[in-house]
C-alpha cells in the first residue's frame, strides 16, 4: 500500500470512528446534534433560494438523503486529505536509513504533524459544534456529539500514524502491518458504534410511532360532508402518497402527552394548551388541498386531504388579539418558523391546527402531533408542521425564516391547472383521447378549464363535482387524435374572473406561473 493511499485510507477511517461517535452520542441526547444533520441543516439555510428550488425539482423526496451524502462526501475528501498530509509529515519526520532498518530524522516534524491532524480535526468538530448551536432550537449540550466526534478522530489518526521507529527488513515497514491491524480493528469499532446508534434511531422510530397508535382522535363537530357523487378516482391523496417539502433532515419525534403549544405576544392573556386540550374541544373536518410554493408548473407537489382539527380562529379570540397584529408566527419543534396572516385565521376561512388526516392521526413525517393548515396559503406562509408555538406580532417586527430569505410575506395560493393524462411524451392511438388533469385556486374556485392542441382554439374542459373552494377541481376532455406529434396545453380560470397567466415564472418568489403543457405523439 502506498505512503498516501494509507494515509487516506487512514484519515477516512479514523473520520468514520468520530463520526460513528459522535451520531451515537446524539442518538443517546438529542439526534438533532448529529454532525450531519446539524451541518446538512445549515447547509439548508445558507443556500441561495434558486440552488433550493432546482433541488426540490430535481429531487424530489431524495433532496435529504442527496444533502447528507454530500456532506459525508466532503468530510471524507477533508479526512482523506488530512491523512495524507499526516502520513507524509510523519515519514518526512522518521525517515528510515535505507539497508539499515534504522531510523532517522529527529522525530520533531513528526509530532508537529501529528499534533496538526488532532488540530485539524478539532477545526472540523467546532465547524460541527457550530452548526448544530446555529439551530434555532439548539441548546448548548448540541455542541458536545460534534467536539466529542472530533476529539476521537484525531486522536485515532495520531495513533494511527505513530512510528514503529525500525522495520522488518529493508524497505518494508513493520508500521504497515500494525496500520492495516489497527484499520481494522477502527473499523470494527466504528460499524459497532454506527450500529448502535442506528438501532437508538431504531428505537426512537418505533417509540414514535407507537406514541402516534395510541393516540384516539374523536368524531368531529362539524364532519366534511360526503364527496359528492361523480368525483374522480384519485380525489383525495392517500399520506403515503402526500408530498413532503421542508427542511427537517430528520423527522422530529414529538411525544404527544410532552406535547404543548404557547399562543404569546400581543395577546390580553397567554394561553397553554395540550394535545389533550385540543382534543377536547369541538373539531372540525375540512377536504382541502394543500401546495407548495416550489411546485413548478405542473409540478407534484400538490395532494387533497380530509384534515380534522381546532379551528385557529377560536383560540385566537380566547387569547385576545390586540390592536396593531396583523401577524401569526408559528413555531416548530425544530425551530422553522412560519408567518400566516391574521387576517387569514379570522376571516371565515377553516384555518386550523390539524390533528389528523384522512381518518388518523398526522403522520409523523407530515407534523405529528399538531400541525397548522391555512386554505388558500403555499405551505411556506400557512402550514407549520411540528407546532409548538404561536406567536402573535407584526410583519414590520419579525420576518419568519422563507420571507428573510427574500420569498412574498403574503403566500397567496395563484390559480393554476396541470395535465395528468396523458402524460408527457405518451404514445397513443388514432381517435378519441381523454384528456385530464386537476385545477386549483383555493378560496376562489375554479369557474373553467380549457384545453388547446397544437396552439389552436381554446375548447373548454369538462368540470367534475368538487368537494369546495378550498379543494382542487377535477377535469377532462375529448380531443379527436389525428396521427402525428402533438402538444397540449391547459389553462384555468377562477371565479373572481381571473384567467391563469400564461407567462413562465419560477417559483420563487411567490409561486410559479405558466400553462401546462405537455407533448405526445399519436399512431
Amino acid at each position: 500500500m502506498g505512503r498516501k493511499l494509507r494515509g487516506a485510507v487512514s484519515g477516512i477511517v479514523a473520520a468514520a470512528t468520530g463520526v460513528a461517535v459522535a451520531e451515537l452520542t446524539a442518538a443517546v441526547t438529542r439526534p438533532a446534534a448529529g454532525p450531519l444533520v446539524a451541518v446538512g441543516a445549515a447547509v439548508i439555510d445558507a443556500t441561495p433560494a434558486a440552488v433550493k428550488d432546482f433541488a426540490v425539482r430535481e429531487l424530489g423526496s431524495n433532496d435529504k438523503p442527496a444533502l447528507l451524502a454530500g456532506v459525508a462526501l466532503v468530510l471524507a475528501l477533508v479526512a482523506a486529505g488530512t491523512g495524507v498530509a499526516a502520513g507524509t509529515g510523519v515519514a518526512a519526520g522518521t525517515g528510515v536509513a535505507a539497508g539499515t532498518g534504522v531510523a532517522t530524522g529527529t522525530g520533531a516534524a513528526a509530532a508537529t504533524w501529528r499534533v496538526a491532524s488532532v488540530a485539524g480535526a478539532l477545526l472540523m468538530g467546532a465547524i460541527g459544534a457550530a452548526a448544530a448551536l446555529s439551530r434555532p432550537a439548539s441548546v448548548p449540550a448540541d455542541a458536545l456529539p460534534s467536539l466529542l466526534g472530533a476529539t476521537v478522530a484525531g486522536l485515532t489518526l495520531w495513533w494511527l500514524h505513530r512510528p514503529a521507529g525500525t522495520v522488518t527488513a529493508p524497505g518494508v515497514p513493520r508500521e504497515s502491518r500494525r496500520l492495516v491491524l489497527r484499520l481494522g480493528l477502527l473499523a470494527a469499532g466504528a460499524t459497532a458504534a454506527e450500529a448502535a446508534a442506528l438501532t437508538l434511531a431504531g428505537r426512537d422510530r418505533t417509540a414514535a410511532s407507537r406514541n402516534r397508535d395510541e393516540v384516539r382522535l374523536p368524531a368531529a363537530a362539524d364532519p366534511a360532508p360526503q364527496l359528492p357523487p361523480g368525483a374522480g378516482p384519485g380525489f383525495m391523496t392517500a399520506n403515503d402518497g402526500f408530498y413532503r417539502v421542508d427542511t427537517a433532515l430528520t423527522v422530529p419525534r414529538v411525544d404527544p402527552a410532552a406535547w404543548r403549544l404557547r399562543i404569546h405576544g400581543m395577546v390580553d392573556r397567554e394561553l397553554e394548551l395540550s394535545l389533550n386540550d385540543l382534543l377536547q374541544r369541538p373539531l372540525i373536518e375540512r377536504d382541502i388541498t394543500l401546495n407548495c410554493v416550489s411546485n413548478e408548473v405542473g409540478g407534484p407537489y400538490i395532494g387533497t386531504a380530509r384534515w380534522l382539527g381546532v379551528p385557529l380562529a377560536a383560540l385566537l379570540r380566547e387569547a385576545g388579539i390586540r390592536a396593531g397584529a396583523d401577524q401569526i408566527v408559528a413555531r416548530s419543534v425544530e425551530g422553522m418558523t412560519i408567518g400566516t396572516p391574521i387576517r387569514t385565521a379570522l376571516d371565515g376561512r377553516d384555518t386550523m391546527l390539524a390533528v389528523g388526516m384522512n381518518g388518523e392521526p398526522l403522520p409523523l413525517e407530515h407534523g405529528f402531533p399538531v400541525r397548522m393548515l391555512t386554505p388558500g396559503l403555499y405551505g411556506y406562509a400557512g402550514a407549520c408542521k411540528w407546532i409548538t408555538e404561536l406567536e402573535i406580532t407584526t410583519f414590520d417586527r419579525f420576518d419568519a425564516y422563507w420571507v428573510e430569505r427574500g420569498w412574498s410575506a403574503d403566500g397567496t395560493v395563484k390559480t393554476a391547472s396541470r395535465i395528468d393524462r396523458p402524460r408527457p411524451f405518451a404514445r397513443t392511438p388514432v381517435g378519441p383521447v381523454t384528456v385530464a388533469g386537476v385545477a386549483w385556486a383555493q378560496r376562489r374556485g375554479i369557474a373553467a378549464v380549457e384545453v388547446s392542441v397544437d396552439g389552436g382554439a381554446w375548447t373548454r374542459a369538462e368540470l367534475l363535482p368538487t368537494a369546495s373552494v378550498d379543494t382542487w377541481v377535477q377535469w377532462r376532455h375529448t380531443w379527436d387524435a389525428k396521427a402525428g406529434p402533438h402538444s397540449i396545453a391547459v389553462r384555468a380560470t377562477d371565479r373572481s374572473g381571473a384567467e391563469q397567466p400564461e407567462a413562465r415564472a419560477r417559483p420563487y418568489p411567490d409561486g410559479a406561473t405558466g400553462w401546462h403543457t405537455i407533448t405526445v405523439t399519436v399512431g
